[in-house]
Order: structure tokens, then C-alpha cells, then sequence
């Protein structure tokens, strides 16, 4: 079983991928830990503020990692924001079967009424060397783009908006199908 979650920054993906290392035992990897570990290593000239050019970048490598994974029978959590919108049109149905797919999204609610939360919470997991982009306005607008290309790809996206409470179970089968 792979599990991906993404959304935006400060949604809380490494926050549910250790919930759900604890929970279940799934070990999971940390696409930032793989950016970071390729551009401080020269593999890549690509930098931190590459978005767009990162995951057409580390998407091939993930995805064949999870391949492998499924293929071994192994369980794993990817997380980061760094999983197309599209991540399913390159896998089988023998994939899909064993993928769960969850985007984090905050509503405009959550955000403006828990925003010292979310900067509170930023380093929870990890520490955050720098978080200058934190700030109101880009939280909105980065939650308002995935929201916006998640139902825009109709994927299985999970809208924090009253309190932040994600529970979510990997083993229940919500496969998705390619025609």
C-alpha cells in the first residue's frame, strides 16, 4: 500500500505521514528530504524556489519508487507537495489498486480563523530553518490554488474548515480506475 498525501505548504503532510507512521507502522519519505538531499548534492541546479520545475523534476523518481514498492508488496506514505495533479494517468490499474491518494487543503475559514495555529504549528515535525513565506495572503492563495486543481482533476482532496481533524484510513479500498 502507498499512501500520497499533498497539498499546500503548512497543511500538516509530514504532521499526518508520522500520525500514520505511529498508527500503522507505514515508514514514509519526505519528497522534501529528497529535494533538499539532490540540490545539496549537486545532482541538480534546481533550487528550493523551483516549484513547478521540482515536480516535473523528482516526479519520474517517485514514481517509479512507488512502483517498486508495490511491486514488493511493501507499504510506504509519500508527502509533499511535489505530486502532480495528474499522478494517476501513469499507473496501471494493478497500481491504482494499492495507492491512496489524499490532498490537504485549508479553507479561507480555517485560515483566517486559526492562522496563529498554522504558523505555531509550522515546525511540529521538522524544523523550518526559514518560514518568511508564511504569511496570510500566500497560506490563502497557495490553499485557494490546490483547491482550485484538485477539484479542477477531481481528486480526493480532505477540506480542513471548522477544526483541524483528519483521520484517515489507508487499508479502507478507495481505488481509483483509469479508463
Amino acid at each position: 500500500m502507498v499512501v500520497l498525501i499533498t497539498g499546500a505548504s503548512h497543511t500538516g503532510k509530514t504532521a499526518l505521514a508520522q500520525n500514520l507512521l505511529e498508527k500503522y507502522k507505514f515508514p514514509y519519505l519526505s519528497i522534501d528530504h529528497l529535494k533538499m538531499g539532490l540540490i545539496r548534492s549537486g545532482y541538480t541546479t534546481l533550487t528550493p524556489e523551483d516549484d513547478r520545475e521540482l515536480t516535473a523534476y523528482l516526479w519520474p523518481v517517485v514514481r517509479e519508487m512507488i512502483k517498486t514498492v508495490i511491486e514488493n508488496g511493501q507499504n510506504l506514505v509519500i508527502e509533499g507537495c511535489y505530486i502532480p495533479f495528474d499522478w494517476a494517468k501513469d499507473f496501471g490499474n494493478e497500481y491504482l489498486a494499492n495507492i491512496r491518494y489524499y490532498c490537504l487543503v485549508m479553507s479561507e475559514h480555517y485560515i483566517r480563523t486559526h492562522f496563529d495555529k498554522i504558523r505555531q504549528y509550522a515546525g511540529i515535525i521538522e524544523n523550518r530553518l526559514k518560514d518568511e513565506a508564511c504569511m496570510l495572503e500566500s497560506v490563502l492563495a497557495d490553499n485557494a490554488q490546490f483547491l482550485s486543481l484538485a477539484q479542477t482533476h477531481k481528486v480526493n482532496y480532505v477540506l480542513i474548515d471548522d477544526e483541524y481533524r483528519i483521520d484517515i484510513d489507508p487499508t479502507v479500498d478507495e481505488t481509483l480506475e483509469m479508463d
